[in-house]
């Protein structure tokens, strides 16, 4: 299993809409995420606009080209690109590189 964070800049004049949106993703795009092996998957987004992604997968190549393979993919990224300073997220994202992993508190 893969654990991968990434960062992403949203603009700052658009950060409340980018929120709303994730109020209500829709149901076939995150059907999709699933089927594409995306567990886990948060987005935190702080004041200045950074966005800190984290997702768990078997394979991260693989999933991100299950997505880039689905119609409701390159409709989500062609309208998620205008809060990016980057333009599509999908594109876009930096992965970061793990350096520190705790697992297994309070495992018995």
């Amino acid at each position: 299993m893969e654990r991968v964070c990434f960062v992403l800049k949203v603009r700052p004049e658009r950060m409340e809409e980018y929120r709303e949106r994730h109020r209500n993703v829709w149901p076939e795009m995150l059907d999709a995420l699933q089927k594409a092996g995306w567990r886990d998957y948060s987005l935190f987004l702080a004041a200045d606009g950074l966005l800190v992604g984290y997702l768990e997968t078997d394979d991260f190549e693989a999933a991100q080209a299950a997505m880039a393979a689905t119609d409701v993919n390159g409709r989500w990224q062609a309208e998620m690109a205008e809060f990016f300073e980057q333009g599509r997220p999908d594109e876009g994202l930096v992965r970061l590189a793990e350096v520190f992993h705790l697992d297994g508190i309070g495992d018995k």
